[in-house]
């Protein structure tokens, strides 16, 4: 499928990022602020049935009006689809957002992590080999952390202890990125990500759950007795930093002596981990508090023990994203909510 015209000829010269998942929640909202920024944009979607595909659907069409948005379904296990896209359009930049999300799904289906995130993460890697890409980013995530205690959570610290196979799946992503990084000398940035939320946001999270279950009347279940923090992210905040990311590619030091003390760069290749977070840890409950406000009614609260694989607190460090970019995230949560239960009710008519 391809936007309302094709590139003409002068606009060949554009910049060209290659999205997997433009068409989920972080992709979307990532090929919007490259669009706006005048980049050309080619997205990848599976358009798997996860959660309702006519979101996704939605999230393309509104991208194919920009003329420099090109898009092809495929899954990221599918290789020869993957690489005949990657081959024909060339990008100068991969940046990686697919693959099988959810951390309670990984429980269920741990099999779909094996394809989407270990196979076809492999066959993003070899197509920006074979390219010799300016810079692959690909999303990790903060779960990795696992069962970390000391934090705020710091890059430079050891992330052996995953507590869900979806974990340890970007775990295993973090290693395979690494081992390429330093191979071909491919500059990759991995970026962890800190329980994203905002408008277009997938059905399967909280906030999204939360909201509709409010609205609807309908009980939400609060796990761990609503003790537990989180590192909120808003999902513009997200994108900036990643946008931002793109122009700072790693390379290679020639001695550990020469990599900052705040510094996750590889001693041995071209490669960085870095936190997109919000640095600012709120408490579930105040998130709830939150959402009632803005929905003008109070939720009926299920409370529920902590549930298999998650953990009580997730806040990350502020420091590398700041040194790279000089950029950190300003959303507080109370507007972001407010943003998404705009969304939410303009989008289902509520």
């Amino acid at each position: 499928m391809r936007g309302a015209a094709a590139p003409s000829s002068e606009n060949m010269t554009l910049r060209t990022v290659l999205i997997t998942g433009s068409a989920g929640f972080i992709g979307f909202h990532l090929a919007q602020l490259l669009l706006a920024e005048g980049f050309r944009v080619v997205g990848y979607d599976g358009m798997s049935d996860y959660y309702d595909v006519r979101l996704k659907e939605r999230r393309h069409q509104m991208l194919m009006q920009n003329q420099h948005f090109t898009a092809k379904v495929g899954l990221l296990e599918d290789f020869e689809t993957l690489h005949a896209l990657a081959m024909a359009e060339r990008p100068d930049v991969i940046v990686h957002l697919a693959g099988q999300a959810g951390v309670r799904y990984s429980l269920e289906n741990p099999r779909a992590y094996v394809d989407s995130n270990l196979v076809g993460t492999f066959n993003v890697m070899e197509c920006a080999r074979e390219l010799s890409v300016d810079h692959l980013l690909m999303a990790s995530t903060s779960s990795v952390y696992g069962s970390n205690e000391d934090m705020p959570f710091d890059e430079r610290e050891k992330v052996d202890t995953q507590l869900t196979f979806y974990a340890a799946t970007k775990k295993a992503n973090e290693a395979m990125g690494h081992s390429y990084a330093h191979l071909w000398n491919m500059p990759t940035t991995m970026f962890r990500f800190f329980t994203v939320y905002g408008p277009w946001g997938r059905p399967d999270m909280a906030l999204f759950k939360f909201t509709k279950g409010i609205l609807e009347g309908t009980p939400i279940d609060i796990y761990n007795n609503g003790e537990m923090y989180r590192d909120f992210t808003y999902v513009a905040d997200l994108v900036r930093g990643i946008r931002l990311l793109i122009d700072t590619p790693p390379q290679r030091p020639d001695s550990a002596d020469e990599i900052a003390e705040y510094d996750s760069l590889s001693p041995v290749a071209p490669y960085r981990v870095v936190n997109i977070w919000n640095s600012d840890k709120v408490r579930l409950m105040d998130f709830v508090d939150a959402i009632e406000a803005e929905c003008g009614r109070e939720a009926t609260r299920n409370f529920m023990p902590m549930q298999k694989g998650d953990v009580p607190a997730t806040w990350a460090d502020a420091t590398l994203l700041k040194e790279l970019t000089g950029y950190t995230p300003q959303t507080n949560v109370r507007d972001g909510v407010r943003e998404f239960v705009k969304w939410y009710r303009d989008y289902y008519a509520v």
